[in-house]
């Protein structure tokens, strides 16, 4: 209870500094005009990824479509929930699942999102690890009523993270080969991975 009591105080304090979805893009787009990115790493590689995501960011935001089941299912969830997302702009994984984030949140009554930057944010970061690392995105479901953390998501969907896995397993590392596997996935997938997990969080399955 106590580790889950340090979580619930990170999430409180957080709130103030997060973002919404539109604020989230727009500073994604100014940075990417600007040649810039979020973080204190203002490197090529960095700087690139940001307009790549602005690009894909929009891409997803046109494209993806809640079919009606599951929208239908949303449209009756109950509840004062919050998607709480860290995520940075040059993070490839943030750009396929915030925008069907967003999508989830704006078909649900029941639900909003909110958005922080990852290295503006490690006290809450590092309270919310992925197997020790600090991999983004990571989706932080809180009850707003209840004031409790129901659960958590992320950085990938499960068919992702078993890819990049064996990724790992197989070169010791996440080469770029893998990574550009891995987009080729995201936009074959077309979200649904990501949604479907996502409803699953919310006990909509």
């Amino acid at each position: 209870m106590e580790v889950l009591d340090q979580r619930t105080q990170w999430v409180q304090k957080s709130l103030g500094r997060a973002m919404d979805y539109a604020e989230f893009r727009g500073l994604v787009g100014r940075l990417a005009s600007q040649g810039k990115a979020t973080g204190p790493l203002q490197e090529p590689p960095q700087i690139e990824y940001t307009k790549i995501n602005d690009r894909r960011l929009g891409r997803w935001d046109k494209t993806f479509v809640i079919p009606e089941l599951e929208r239908l299912k949303l449209e009756d969830l109950q509840g004062d929930l919050l998607f709480l997302v860290l995520a940075e702009s040059w993070c490839g994984d943030a750009a396929a699942s915030l925008p069907i984030m967003a999508k989830v949140a704006d078909a649900s009554p029941a639900v909003s999102l909110k958005i922080l930057l990852r290295d503006e944010n490690p006290g809450l970061m590092d309270a919310f690890l992925t197997d020790g690392s600090r991999s983004i995105p990571k989706l932080i479901l809180f009850d707003r009523e209840n004031n409790e953390i129901l659960g958590q998501w992320g950085p990938r969907p499960k068919v992702a993270a078993q890819m990049m896995e064996a990724c790992k397993r197989e070169h010791g590392k996440v080469t770029d080969a893998c990574k550009a596997e891995l987009q080729l996935w995201y936009n074959r997938d077309k979200g649904m991975g990501i949604l479907t997990e996502l409803m699953a969080l919310l006990g909509l399955e």
